[in-house]
């Protein structure tokens, strides 16, 4: 396990820097100062971010720059977006009128709470999720929307893995002062959870950090338990590790396993 956190915290040093902003999606809530801004963009970039990751950051530019004129918060509130035909197309399955419907959640959480951030204080981010979806489904008849997966065990079956909210939570949670932004102070990065995609998977069940075979809940937290051992207080600084493993391609790997 040394040898093993050794070559992460390497890998962490390498990707955890300024430059890897500006190709992610995390570059749009860096592009704005005021809370609100950064939230909303953070959720929205957060929805989106599945595919190919130029189209994710074409989308992007859609949906912030076109549509929202690089103003989410005002935009949000003052309800411009039901003018939108529903029909027209953001990023791959996601639609105006899923845009629609998180705008007319995200209008309600403002008016009531000022911002998505006591969703997620006091509890599991798990919880927090859930807390988020039920807030959402509340303004939109009591729907939920495929868009952000549910964290809930059902019928016996583990919950979504959630990369893509655990992801906006990395974003705003953890600061460390190169590509994390960290505007949320009432949710510990200690206890943030790893976002997990089939590649972020991979690399790890060849590390032998995860024995599960499906991406689900239970990998999550398998996955961050191990990760919590090499660094208690932090232990998703390791996305940006086994992201960087993952694109320094199989032969790294193998090199990685034969020292460990």
């Amino acid at each position: 396990m040394d040898r093993l956190k050794a070559i992460l915290e390497e890998k962490v040093e390498q990707y955890n820097c300024k430059a890897f902003i500006e190709n992610d999606p995390i570059s749009f809530p860096h592009s704005f100062t005021r809370k609100e801004d950064i939230e909303i963009s953070a959720l929205l970039a957060s929805v989106i971010a599945w595919g190919n990751r130029k189209m994710i950051l074409r989308s992007g530019e859609k949906m912030f720059r076109d549509i929202m004129r690089s103003a989410p918060y005002d935009y949000v509130m003052s309800g411009e977006w039901e003018s939108l035909d529903d029909r027209m197309n953001i990023h791959r399955t996601f639609f105006a009128s899923d845009f629609k419907y998180i705008c007319r959640g995200l209008r309600d959480i403002y008016s009531r709470y000022g911002s998505m951030e006591p969703l997620f204080a006091g509890c599991s981010t798990w919880d927090g999720i859930e807390r988020l979806r039920i807030e959402l489904a509340a303004s939109n008849g009591g729907v939920s929307t495929k868009h952000i997966s549910n964290p809930l065990h059902l019928k016996g079956k583990p919950g979504s893995a959630c990369k893509r909210m655990h992801m906006m939570l990395r974003w705003l949670c953890r600061t460390d002062g190169n590509v994390d932004i960290g505007i949320w102070r009432s949710v510990s990065p200690a206890s943030l959870m790893m976002p997990i995609d089939v590649h972020v998977a991979r690399t790890a069940r060849t590390l032998n950090l995860v024995t599960r075979k499906q991406n689900d809940r239970r990998t999550v937290e398998e996955l961050t338990a191990k990760l919590r051992e090499m660094s208690p207080d932090d232990p998703v600084r390791y996305d940006f590790a086994l992201f960087g493993v993952g694109e320094a391609g199989d032969t790294f790997i193998q090199n990685v396993i034969n020292e460990i």
